[in-house]
This record gives C-alpha cells, structure tokens and sequence, in this order.
C-alpha cells in the first residue's frame, strides 16, 4: 500500500523514475550489484512472492536498469539471472528527487529497525549554506565513498561479512519561501485600526 502511494504522481511519461521510484525495486537493484540473482533468488531474500518478484525484475529490465548476466539450467527449467547495470541512476533523477525521497524514507524507516544495537554507525542530518566550490568537492567525496561501498559489497550472507545499511541524499536546494536574504532587515508591520474607546472621568 505504502509503495503504490508513492508512485501515485509518476507518469507514463517518466519510465526510470516509475522503476526507481519504489522500496521494493529499491532493494533489488542493491541485491543484485555484487552478483546476478533470478527472480527465485529475489524473492527468497525479499520475503516476497516468486510472482511479484518477476514483475519488479521485468519492470527494472524494461528501463534498462539490470541486464541479463547469465542463463542456467535448474530442476528442468532455464532460470535467468540478471545484474544490475552499474551507474547512479538515482543521482540523475533531479525532477523525481521528492517522490525518491519519499520512496527512500520508506526504505530507510525498514533498516533503521533493523539496526543492530551494538553497531556502530553514522547519523547526520543537516541544511548548511557553503561556497559553491566547496559543495563540488564535498559531493564528489561523497560520490567515491558511495562507489568504494558498491565495490565492496558482497552477496548476500557471504561468510565473514555483515550487512549494512547506508541512505544518502545530499543536494544544492532553493531557498525557503519568504526566506528573507542575509542583512535584510524585517519590514514593520502597521497595527491593525480597530474602534476607538473613550473613557469619561466621573
């Protein structure tokens, strides 16, 4: 229910956003970075059923956000195993940033559940103002810190690893409405005319 709001103002018009846009699919795309996995496999680690997990493998595939790794033979049959196509997709999403923000919250709220009681981990929420030069450089180490996890990571349960979890959407924003600019000063304001009493002295 929580996914198919979030997708309520996306249109036909925006087809990686609709596939971006969504926890589930959001999970996906992470599962499949270190290795290639069948929708069986999806499924099996998502907790979902083997039917939703071809619809979300498909909807990925039609947008061209995993590619086809390998086909195998299993129990008879051919299993396709797909991998997600390396990039940041998500960062090129300047239009859709409210609706992945959204889809990103959701996602976020199931891990920080999830977040083991003695591990160590860094929470930074922040709205700062900086040069523009400064801001490059930040999001670039930003950038080579995301890409030095997604190269790190393993497969699901691989011995002697553990899972993390990790969110980050950093962004130049536009000033607040009515925001007043630095040194402005606030204009007086003008008291309201109401009726006039006058006292008697008796």
């Amino acid at each position: 229910m929580v996914a198919c709001a979030l997708l309520g103002g996306v249109t036909a018009a925006d087809p990686v956003l609709r596939a971006l846009a969504h926890p589930v699919r959001l999970r996906m795309l992470t599962l499949m970075w270190p290795q290639p996995m069948s929708a069986a496999e999806l499924s099996r680690e998502l907790g979902i059923s083997h039917a939703l997990a071809s619809r979300h493998l498909r909807s990925l595939d039609a947008v061209g956000l995993v590619e086809l790794a390998e086909e195998r033979t299993r129990r008879g049959g051919r299993e396709r195993r797909y991998r997600t196509v390396h990039g940041s997709p998500l960062s090129d999403q300047n239009d859709g940033a409210q609706l992945l923000g959204a889809a990103l919250a959701h996602t976020l709220q199931e891990r920080a559940a999830r977040r083991h009681p003695e591990g160590r981990g860094v929470t930074v929420d922040a709205e700062l103002w900086m040069e523009p030069e400064v801001w490059d450089q930040a999001r670039q180490k930003l950038a080579d810190m995301a890409a030095e996890l997604h190269d790190a990571a393993r497969p699901p349960r691989s011995p002697g690893t553990m899972p993390v979890g990790v969110t980050l959407m950093a962004f130049p924003m536009r000033e607040a409405p009515g925001a007043r600019t630095h040194g402005e000063r606030p204009q007086p304001t003008t008291p309201a005319k109401g009726p006039v009493h006058e006292s008697t002295d008796t």
